[in-house]
């Protein structure tokens, strides 16, 4: 049998990577220090964890972008990923990142419908198109607001015009044969209601499934997934694989306005 740990196990195979934590944290923070306008901690809903910020542009913004975050629906924060925003913000966009409630005590059907509220809260602050990104569970739940079943008004899911989802995790059923799921708490039943790649597209978005050639071969397979069975139910559908890029460096361009990956995002 196929050792699933291992298949999502990013950290065991990046030299390092345990320190990436603390450096996000504190990458995050000296940005907010910095000058940038952020509006920060706006409510979606009344659990603790359901808050966004918006760092915003210099200009009247072009549009919302999102980026939701990952952590495997089990850790981090909004507040870890600010840095992350600076690639579209300077190129005239309001960012918004949204915090959600963890597992074990949400699932991850829960939080996908918390996603949902704070992108209807995040597109009433922010007028014209929307673009939205997530990283790894991150990009698991932006492909969740473009199904079939979305969570979304239909006002809301008519402003997205591009869902890139970077490093994502597009068909859940392997994570129950992971220690993970300790926590996790996946089902049968859960899993494939959460697998973006056993529903319909919501009619005909435009989506990127963006991964990095040096991840884990899961989620190469997760990216490529997406991209082919959407293909088939008339999504305008890529798949690009970076370089050599690991499941942590593949984000990095996000901080820098004329990078491939932030104009693939709002370009």
């Amino acid at each position: 049998m196929k050792d699933w740990d291992d298949a999502f196990a990013n950290m065991a195979h990046v030299p390092g990577s345990g320190e990436l934590p603390g450096r996000w944290a504190a990458d995050a923070a000296a940005y907010r220090a910095g000058g940038v306008k952020v509006e920060a901690d706006i409510a979606y809903g009344d659990a603790p964890r359901e808050r966004l910020d918006i760092v915003w542009p210099d200009e009247t913004p072009k549009g919302l972008a999102v980026f939701v975050h990952g952590g495997y629906w089990m850790r981090l924060s909004k507040s870890d990923w600010t840095h992350y925003a600076e690639g579209a913000r300077a190129r005239g966009w309001a960012v918004a990142l949204p915090s959600y409630t963890l597992t074990p005590e949400a699932r991850i059907a829960a939080i996908t419908a918390q996603i949902g509220r704070a992108l209807a809260v995040a597109a009433d602050r922010v007028a014209g198109p929307i673009r939205l990104s997530g990283h790894s569970a991150g990009g698991h739940l932006v492909t969740r607001m473009i199904c079939d079943d979305t969570p979304l008004p239909p006002d809301v899911l008519a402003r997205i015009d591009h869902t890139l989802s970077i490093s994502g995790l597009h068909d859940l059923r392997p994570l129950m044969h992971t220690a993970m799921n300790d926590t996790l708490q996946l089902d049968a039943a859960e899993a494939a209601a959460e697998s973006a790649v056993l529903h319909r597209p919501a009619g005909e978005p435009r989506v990127t499934a963006w991964v990095g050639g040096g991840e884990r071969p899961e989620f190469i397979r997760q990216a490529r997934i997406l991209a082919t069975v959407w293909e088939g139910l008339d999504a305008q559908t890529a798949c690009l694989i970076d370089g050599d890029h690991n499941h942590f460096t593949v984000i990095e361009g996000l901080r820098a306005p004329d990078s491939a990956i932030t104009r693939m995002f709002i370009g």
